[in-house]
Order: structure tokens, then sequence, then C-alpha cells
């Protein structure tokens, strides 16, 4: 049955006409796919008419059809339809490096998602550093994707600003400039299961404005900006309300959290990062922690993070400075930075609450939808998230939440209140307080450190 419903569907794209469209090129212009080339894996492609036809096929790696020229600024417009739940996706961009016998392809890689998470246009890094712009940054789009149907899409890269839409839906909007130039490429994903042998996914009416400006974007986007520049703000976000904490040269509008001014020792900045140093792995007791001048009560913070093998840290909030005046760290709720592998600290605890972006000492980070994972790097950045809005909070790590709670919960307070913090009255529900960074004796650089009010 199967079968024979894909036979209509291509029969149907056989007698597609070619739509015309002022200053787009089509990528497949002729008889045949001899302006593309195969990387990766060895999962064949077809033209026919107008449509290239991807077919999955079993212990082979993700295989990708590509440009044979890069591409810097363009518009690129296709029609796609996915046999689930074949997994697929379009490269903006592409790069490659060889990884043993395979071309590795890499990158910003626009998703084809059929599975119940509804990821299809968001932004993927293959290869690199996971998901950029998952679609849960912009719930409404997560819907646009047509199961069974043909679907459109429209991916707009113009200097470092990539969009995406589904179906004529605002989905991906990233601000990120790792990628200058790079290949369009067509995705067909690895499959392991016999079932998912001979699964296809096609695209059609492939068309690229090459060379575009401004002018030729969509003007309508509703979709949440996810700014990626290091240490940069853009408009739009200096409208939204966002600050930098950080601003990459100097250690202005922070102090010691016992200090009255800046750490004389134990933190530098360099290399546009904030940096704590090597101690002999004691809390506070090389720098020390250092916090923010300002307090803040709802809010939404932003962070990126590198933490060397075996280090411990953490970006505390609603912190009081004045309490523990003695040795160890100022009091307040925790965003661990850990290295679960190599830190003893990741087996204390209950139940894993002091592994990596948990709320330390209180609740363990665990994917908060099923189809997610929690991935980290260590020596490289990570990608922290803090939002807080009437006492419901989130962690989230590289693209995924990991934590929800709400502090003014009956669930929260029983925690607390078998935890280490017992003692501390009213622990997380102060009104206010400032951000706090972590020294715990152990190297960590901190940057892109930016905060908005809610």
């Amino acid at each position: 049955m199967r079968f024979k419903a894909f036979a209509s569907v291509l029969l149907a794209t056989l007698v597609t006409p070619v739509v015309a469209q002022e200053g787009f090129t089509s990528l497949t212009p002729g008889n045949d796919l001899s302006d593309w080339e195969s990387y990766g894996g060895v999962a064949p492609f077809e033209l026919v008419g107008d449509t290239v036809i991807g077919t999955a096929i079993t212990n082979t790696p993700n295989t990708f059809l590509c440009t044979e020229r890069p591409y810097e600024d363009f518009i690129l417009e296709l029609e796609f339809f996915d046999e689930a739940p074949l997994n697929s996706g379009v490269m903006a961009r592409g790069q490659w490096r060889q990884q043993d016998d395979v071309r590795r392809v890499y990158g910003y890689q626009v998703e084809i998602d059929p599975s119940p998470r509804g990821y299809t246009a968001g932004i993927y890094d293959e290869a690199r550093r996971g998901w950029i712009y998952p679609l849960h940054y912009n719930d409404p789009a997560r819907t646009a994707y047509r199961h069974g149907e043909w679907n459109s899409m429209r991916i707009e890269f113009i200097g470092d600003e990539l969009r995406t839409f589904i179906n004529g839906q605002s989905a991906a909007n990233l601000i990120d400039s790792v990628d200058a130039s790079g290949m369009i490429c067509l995705q067909v994903h690895s499959v392991y299961m016999p079932d998912m042998e001979g699964k296809k996914v096609m695209w059609r009416n492939i068309r690229v404005k090459d060379n575009a400006t401004e002018a030729d974007r969509m003007q309508t986007v509703l979709a949440p900006e996810e700014n990626m520049l290091v240490n940069q703000l853009t408009e739009r976000e200096k409208r939204q309300g966002w600050r930098l904490l950080f601003d990459g040269q100097s250690t202005q509008g922070w102090r010691g959290a016992k200090l009255e001014e800046f750490p004389e020792s134990g933190w530098e900045v360099a290399d546009g990062e904030l940096r704590v140093l090597a101690g002999n792995g004691g809390e506070s007791n090389n720098g020390g922690d250092i916090v923010t001048k300002d307090q803040f009560s709802d809010f939404e913070l932003v962070f990126e993070f590198k933490p060397t093998e075996g280090a411990n840290s953490g970006v505390k909030y609603f912190v009081d400075p004045d309490l523990n005046k003695s040795g160890g760290s100022a009091i307040g709720l925790e965003y661990q930075i850990l290295d679960d592998q190599r830190h003893p600290d990741a087996k204390a605890g209950v139940m894993g609450n002091r592994t990596m972006a948990s709320l330390y000492d209180l609740i363990p980070a665990d994917p908060v939808d099923v189809d997610r994972r929690k991935d980290y790097a260590i020596d490289d950045w990570n990608r922290g998230r803090i939002k807080v809005k009437d006492g419901k909070v989130e962690h989230w790590l590289n693209g995924y939440k990991v934590v929800e709670y709400d502090r003014y919960s009956q669930m929260f307070g029983a925690l607390v209140n078998y935890s280490k913090y017992k003692d501390w009255e009213n622990f997380g529900r102060w009104p206010q307080g400032p951000i706090l960074l972590q020294d715990h004796g152990n190297a960590v650089a901190f940057r892109t450190i930016k905060i908005r009010e809610l």
C-alpha cells in the first residue's frame, strides 16, 4: 500500500511544472545531476523530471547531494515530500571535512522532521554544535509541516542572518557568523532498521536566487530572533531590552561576591572571554565568586561557557551575597556547570541533581521532551539559558530545555527541605538578587553574557 501511494505522488511530481520566478535559477536545469556531487554515505539519488529522489539504505552514514559550487548570500526555494519516519534536511552554506574514508558534511542544516517533535525548518548545526534553533523557540511553527503531502520551504541566508519558512510560515530566525559561504545540500539520513530500507525523500522545483540582498527578503518575520554573535547585540535585541553583562573587554558591572570591588586575582579578561582561573579545586578560595552589581527578579539570561576537563563551576541567581560571609560560595539557586564524566560531584547528591545544567542539589537536568538529549562539550563552547517569570523557572543547555520548576510551589519547598539549603530561610524565593559566576577552583571561560528583564 505504501508503495502504491508513493507511486501516485511520484506521478504527480512528473507532471508538475517548474514555476518561473524573477531572479531565480533552477538547480536541476538538465536531465541529470552533473552539477551536484555526493558526500558522506552511499544512499542513492536520482533525478526524475524536475524531482530529486533520495532513497535510504541501511548501514551507511548520512548521505548528502551537494552543489558543486558554494553560495554566499542566497534565497533557496523548494518543495519536498518525506516518507515518515525518515528524517532529512537541507544544508545551507554546508562544509565538509575528511573523516577517515568519509567526506563528512557539517554546518547549518534546515531540518525536515516528521516526528512528533515537529522541528521541520528548525536549524541544526550538523556534526558541530547540535541544535542552534530548535523550534521550541517558535512553537507555532511546529505544526506547519503537512504529513504525507508536498511542503514548501524557503531559506534566506544573507550576511549573518539565516531565516527559514515552512509552507509560508516563519520558522527560524538565526543570527550567526561561523560560515560565510558553503554548499547547498540535500540529505538522506542514515538508517539502521530494516523497515527503513527504501524510504524516500524527494525535492522538486529547487531554485536559488544568488547574490540576494536585504530587499529580497520576506518582509514579515514572526520567528523570535536567536543571536549567536559573540559579545554583540542586534538592534532588535536592544529594542527588546537585552543588554550585555560582559562587554568582552572589561569587568565593568561586576564585583567580588564578598568584596566591594572586582577581585585582584583569580579572574582575567582575555580574547573576549571572562575567565575564572584554575586554583586548587576548592570552593571560592582563589579569586572568589563574582556577582553583578545590579539585581534581577523576572529575567531571561543567556550565556556561553567553556569548561576545562574535570571542571566544576556554576551560574547562580537569586543570590544573597550577605549570607555566608565566611568560607565557601555565596548562597543562591545554581545552574550547575560540571564535567560529569570526570568530576566526583556528578555522583553526589540525589538522582543526578548535581550534574551539568541541573538546579544544583535540587532538580536533575533531564530532557523535558521525550525525543531530546542533553549534550555538552568540554574545552569547547556551550550555550546556557535561564528564564524566570512569575516564579516559573527554566534551564536550557545547547538548545534543550532540561529543567523546569516553580520556585513558589510546594514541591520546590519540599526539595529545599531535604537539600543542603534547608537552613537558609526562604531560600530560592527571595524577590531579587544578582547574577553570580562561581569560582570552584577550576578553569572555566564565559562570554556573550546577556540579560533582559521580563
